[in-house]
């Protein structure tokens, strides 16, 4: 029988890029918390947050016997001064991935410095197209996503995926297809986040099927996040920007939500999927009870897993 492997990541503790650190929850109490809640893969959170010395990162994993999946890396790609200070840090990080790395081998998750620009976080959830890049700035951010995902290999061995992602530039459906379409399959994949996508499409109603089919040749990664449909109207309607709607809790415990996770799970299952699936509530600092939540989703998961045999 298929089994789902699933991971849980800091930023459902509210570990967050960009965000007030004085009320992060210790990473090992995090990780002892994802255990307890039954999962057993994990990413690695903004650099520090874990142990960066390859022997004690690799001590905290190994005695919870957990995967290490990934590591989050934000790079403002439309900015050609950005590129190498881009790859630097995301060769950095790499080379810390693999210095852990078991089976699956981990993916350096690759995104835009997203919430920084005010346009994007102001209007995220309803972006239009005369919201993105042009011409001359999609090759400026492509060359910079394909220079780090090359580096990354080079260095590493390990692969990159494009984590499309609300308040930054790769958001809405079309803008995941335009920088696919501009990077290299042999380095550059897709980790297809369903909030996110839910969220970047501007509508709640949305067939997940013909989504993964639309990007299944790059997809090599899934992250599960689900999106509160009420809080994501809400914000359109009253013109929330990104951070007010995660304080409103946009993203809620998975099966609350509308996402159709049995339909993206028998889809997973017909693609013969080997990979992960990695949970991920981002919440703000302080916000919730993550623990719990954790606990919720997870038995949420495996009230559906026939989905996935």
């Amino acid at each position: 029988m298929r089994v789902l492997m699933v991971g849980n990541a800091p930023c459902s503790w509210g570990t967050l890029e960009n965000q007030d650190q004085s009320q992060v929850v210790p990473f090992d109490r995090m990780l002892d918390e994802l255990v307890e809640t039954g999962y057993t893969g994990t990413e690695l959170g903004d650099w520090g947050y874990m142990p960066t010395e390859p022997d004690k990162l690799r001590a905290e994993i190994v005695k919870r016997n957990l995967v290490m999946l990934g590591a989050f890396v934000p790079v403002a790609m439309k900015f050609e001064d950005a590129h190498a200070r881009g790859v630097a840090t995301a060769v950095k990080t790499a080379r810390l991935l693999a210095s852990v790395a078991s089976t699956p081998a981990p993916f350096l998750v690759l995104s835009d410095n997203n919430g920084t620009d005010p346009v994007r976080t102001r209007m995220a959830g309803r972006i239009t197209p005369e919201l993105g890049l042009n011409a001359a700035e999609w090759k400026t951010f492509a060359d910079g996503a394909n220079q780090i995902a090359r580096a990354v290999f080079d260095e590493t061995g390990l692969q990159t995926v494009l984590h499309h992602h609300c308040a930054g530039y790769v958001e809405t459906p079309d803008e995941i297809a335009t920088f696919l379409g501009l990077t290299d399959p042999r380095y550059m994949g897709l980790v297809f986040d369903t909030g996110h996508y839910y969220h970047g499409t501007g509508s709640e109603e949305c067939d997940i099927v013909a989504a993964l089919n639309r990007f299944k040749d790059r997809i090599w990664y899934i992250h599960l996040k689900d999106i509160n449909p009420e809080v994501a109207r809400r914000s359109r309607t009253e013109q929330w920007d990104y951070f007010t709607c995660m304080r409103h809790g946009v993203y809620c415990e998975l099966g609350k939500g509308c996402v159709d996770f049995p339909a993206l799970l028998r889809w997973l299952s017909a693609q013969d999927y080997k990979g992960y699936a990695l949970v991920e509530q981002d919440i703000l600092p302080g916000m919730g009870t993550p623990k719990e939540s954790a606990r919720r989703s997870r038995e949420y998961l495996r009230s559906i897993e026939s989905n996935f045999a």
